[in-house]
């Protein structure tokens, strides 16, 4: 008897909601393909028609995450005459808020990639093409309502939103402030930064010196929650503001 895709995503659903509660409690290592297959009420190789291993079964939690929190996003009365700050901090607010509830398996799953990298060999941050994606089309709308300047990069810039989205999580993955207080504060200025670079057309010229230095640099102080880098973006998003003639 053949499933539908309704049933089979709900099946996919109910393996990696299993995976996440068996590893939350047992460890990655300590969770067995069978372990899952039999928590979710499946055959022992029945599991594997959806998941060849655990390490693709993690990473598919990130590509339903990015999926769901697009989803939230557009659920979000009005959202259409959000500016563009508004738009990409709603996209990312909507997928911390879905990571909430799995935070401690969020941590376990960052500490596995980090240990071993060369599970993302030969391919993207999982979500990153969703979240690349959505990123794009928020780019091109602000730009085409002439919200910020015409800019020759969306693609490129694009993608290094979406390569932020993981710094960014790991930075909440450590942040100890209240209510995350540090994340949201790092949310608004980073992102106030970029929108006042995007209106000033500055943005072109960085990302043609120095796309890859960004990224990486970007990559290194997020996963270092601290009082400087929220100093650094605070003095330039000033910087920017008075240059623009925007507000502060």
């Amino acid at each position: 008897m053949r499933t539908s895709k309704s049933q089979q995503e709900q099946t996919r659903r109910q393996i990696l909601r299993c995976a996440v509660d068996l590893m939350t409690a047992q460890g990655f290592e300590g969770t067995t393909m069978k372990q899952i297959a039999r928590a979710a009420e499946l055959g022992d190789a029945t599991i594997y028609k959806y998941f060849p291993s655990k390490e693709k079964l993690v990473l598919a939690y990130f590509d339903q995450a990015s999926a769901d929190a697009l989803a939230l996003m557009q659920k979000t009365k009005g959202q259409q005459r959000f500016g563009l700050q508004e738009r990409l901090q709603l996209l990312i607010d909507s997928l911390l808020e879905l990571l909430l509830a799995d935070r401690e398996f969020v941590a376990l799953a960052h500490q596995m990639v980090q240990e071993a990298p060369l599970l993302l060999s030969g391919q993207a941050l999982p979500g990153k093409d969703l979240l690349r994606q959505a990123f794009a089309d928020m780019l091109a709308q602000a730009e085409a309502a002439g919200e910020i300047a015409p800019c020759a990069f969306k693609s490129s810039l694009s993608g290094l939103l979406a390569d932020s989205v993981y710094g960014i999580v790991a930075y909440w993955l450590k942040d100890e402030s209240e209510a995350f207080g540090n994340t949201t504060q790092l949310l608004d200025l980073s992102l106030g930064v970029l929108v006042l670079a995007l209106q000033s057309g500055i943005v072109n010229k960085l990302l043609d010196l120095g796309g890859f230095v960004l990224r990486s640099q970007l990559s290194r102080l997020l996963q270092q929650p601290s009082g400087g880098l929220i100093e650094l973006l605070s003095l330039a998003k000033r910087g920017l503001a008075a240059s623009t003639g925007g507000p502060r």
